[in-house]
């Protein structure tokens, strides 16, 4: 048996029934900063088969392998990992996605902006979050070492990254951030704009105090 733990949240485990499961994620909760409510699980088929005529060999949800070792177990549990990740952060994408498509309802209903800077700021971090967890605590665009070294296992490394469709879920990902990005620069240009109309009204509104009390002194003094 063995389990992986990844930083950014994921833990893989290989062979554990459902109560050893619940054991042993008990223990590593108690090593967490902060939990992700309902965790979501995802079960995959590993097949050690010694006398398999070739290194590996996939299907459809399972993959069989000649050898079970550490390789293949850091290979398989980063795409793993990296999978139940990628759900996590396309829900808080699809969010933030949200959020911009009721803005945009409401100024094409009212013509008018409701989200304060400071929201927006928060928006904006958020999504700049994400996209530095998933390139860089995540190592999505990385490739495994044993797979830079050995054929074999960059096949099982290219199998299960084409299995969970990491590539295309990315992109995905990517293409909503910068909807998201685009979205921020227009409504940060909304906001300008609005602070920029309410410095010219302060502006007109002293210029006119001082235009009235100048005309209040002039008839004073006639």
């Amino acid at each position: 048996r063995y389990m992986v733990v990844y930083q950014y949240g994921s833990v893989v485990l290989f062979n554990f029934g459902d109560e050893e499961e619940t054991e042993f994620l008990n223990v590593v909760r108690k090593y967490c900063k902060e939990e992700f409510g309902k965790p979501k699980k995802e079960d995959y088929g590993v097949l050690i088969r010694p006398t398999l005529s070739e290194w590996s060999h996939g299907s459809h949800d399972i993959i069989m392998l000649r050898k079970f070792d550490i390789d293949n177990i850091r290979i398989i549990a980063s795409v793993l990992a990296q999978s139940i990740a990628l759900d996590y952060f396309a829900k808080l994408v699809d969010e933030m996605i949200n959020v911009f498509s009721e803005l945009n309802r409401g100024m094409e209903r009212t013509g008018t902006f409701t989200m304060t800077r400071k929201k927006l700021f928060q928006l904006v971090a958020s999504a700049n979050f994400t996209l530095a967890d998933v390139i860089v605590r995540m190592g999505l665009l990385e490739r495994s070492d044993a797979a830079w070294k050995n054929i074999n296992y960059a096949r099982v490394f290219e199998f299960m990254r084409e299995e969970f469709e990491l590539n295309e879920r990315f992109k995905s990902l990517h293409f909503k951030l910068n909807i998201i990005q685009h979205n921020v620069r227009l409504f940060l240009e909304v906001l300008q704009n609005r602070k920029s109309d309410i410095l010219e009204w302060i502006i007109i509104l002293l210029l006119a105090g001082e235009i009235g009390v100048g005309v209040y002194d002039i008839l004073h003094e006639a």
